[in-house]
C-alpha cells in the first residue's frame, strides 16, 4: 500500500542576511530541512518531535504546500502539496497552537458555518459533523460564545473540531496541547486516540510535551538540525536509550549512598535514595535484596525510564 505521507531527501534551504560589518551584510544559507527520508502509514498515529529549531515546522509546511521545498520529493494522499494545494486542501485538517482558524469576534457556531463554506461541505454532512464532534469535545453550551471569550482549553477543542468538519484523511497538529491545563490535555488526548481508532484519520504530531507522544502515538521520529536521528517505536526507542531503570528506596533511616554491586546511587533525599540499573547487568530482585542487607527497608518502587530522558539521551549522544 502507498504511504499516505511520503517524504523522500526532502530539503529545504533559506537565505539570510547577516551583519558582516558596521554597514556590511552577507547573504548565508540555512538549512532548516536537510535530506529528510520518512513516511507515514495509512491511519497512523505518528510523533515527530525535534528542538527548537530543528526544521519540525518548516516540515509540515512543505506538506501543506505553504512551502515548497528546495529539493526531493513529497506526496501526501497521492498529490505534490506545492502543485495542487487547493485540491489537497480538503483531504488535509491542520491545527497550529498559537494561531487560529476560527473568527475571533463571532460566536462559534457561525465560525463552524462559515467553514462550511470554505470547504464547501454538503450541509447535511456538514451538520452531523458538527453534531458528533461538539458532543465528543463538550463544546454545545459554548456554541453562542464569541471565540475570543472562550478559554485556551476551549479554543483547543473548538480548533479540532474546525480543522475535523470537512473530513479530512489526514490531520497535522502542531503543538495542539501547548499551554492547556490538565484536564484540557486529557480532554484533547482522548479526542484524537478515538478520531484515529474511529475515523481511521491519520495525524502527524509535532510536540515539546513528551507525555503526548508517550500516550498517543505508536510512532516516533526524531529529528535534529533537519535531519532524522531515530525513527521507531516508543518502545524500540526506550529499548535502544533508555536501557536503565531506577530502584527507589524508603530506608528506615538516612544513611550515605549505598555502596552495592552493578547499581549506581544517582540521587539521595533523607531516607529515600535512587539507585539506577542495567537490567542486563543484575535484576531488581537481586538488588533488592543486596540493599537489604545493608540496610533496613521499609517501602520500595520501581521506574522505567520515560521518553524525555531518552529524548534527552539521543540528543547528548549526538
Amino acid at each position: 500500500m502507498e504511504p499516505h505521507v511520503e517524504l523522500r531527501d526532502v530539503r529545504k534551504t533559506f537565505t539570510v542576511r547577516e551583519r558582516a560589518g558596521a554597514v556590511r551584510r552577507r547573504r548565508v544559507e540555512v538549512h532548516a530541512v536537510d535530506g529528510i527520508s520518512l513516511s507515514v502509514d495509512r491511519a497512523e498515529l505518528c510523533g515527530y518531535i525535534g528542538p527548537n529549531g530543528a526544521g519540525k515546522s518548516t516540515t509540515i509546511k512543505m506538506l501543506t504546500g505553504i512551502l515548497v521545498p528546495t529539493s526531493g520529493v513529497i506526496r501526501v494522499a497521492g498529490l505534490d502539496p506545492s502543485r495542487a494545494r487547493l485540491q489537497l486542501t480538503r483531504r488535509i485538517g491542520v491545527v497550529f497552537g498559537q494561531r487560529t482558524q476560527l473568527w475571533w469576534d463571532l460566536p462559534l457556531r457561525d465560525s463552524f458555518d462559515l467553514l462550511r463554506h470554505v470547504y464547501r461541505v454538503p450541509a447535511g454532512r456538514h451538520r452531523a459533523n458538527v453534531t458528533e464532534l461538539v458532543e465528543l469535545l463538550g463544546l454545545g453550551p459554548l456554541l453562542a460564545t464569541p471565540v475570543r471569550q472562550l478559554s485556551l482549553g476551549q479554543r483547543m477543542r473548538a480548533e479540532l473540531t474546525a480543522a475535523l468538519l470537512h473530513d479530512p484523511e489526514i490531520l497535522y497538529l502542531d503543538e495542539p496541547t501547548i499551554g492547556l491545563d490538565v484536564v484540557s490535555k486529557a480532554a484533547v488526548r482522548q479526542f484524537l486516540l478515538e478520531v484515529n481508532r474511529e475515523r481511521g484519520v491519520t495525524i502527524l504530531l509535532t510536540t515539546h510535551d513528551l507525555a503526548d507522544i508517550e500516550r498517543l502515538c505508536s510512532r516516533v521520529v526524531i529529528i535534529d538540525h533537519g535531519r532524522v536521528i531515530s525513527d521507531g517505536t516508543v518502545a524500540d526507542i526506550k529499548s535502544r536509550f533508555g536501557d536503565h531503570r531506577t530502584l527507589v528506596v524508603d530506608l528506615a533511616e538516612p544513611t550515605a549512598p549505598l555502596v552495592v554491586d552493578h547499581a549506581e546511587v544517582v540521587r539521595v533525599e533523607g531516607p529515600r535514595q535512587w539507585l539506577r540499573f542495567r537490567p542486563g547487568d543484575t535484576t531488581a530482585a537481586a538488588l533488592i535484596a543486596e540493599v537489604a542487607a545493608r540496610a533496613p527497608l521499609e517501602d520500595l518502587a520501581i521506574e522505567e525510564t520515560g521518553i524525555d530522558e531518552v529524548v534527552r539521551r539521543i540528543y547528548t549522544e549526538r
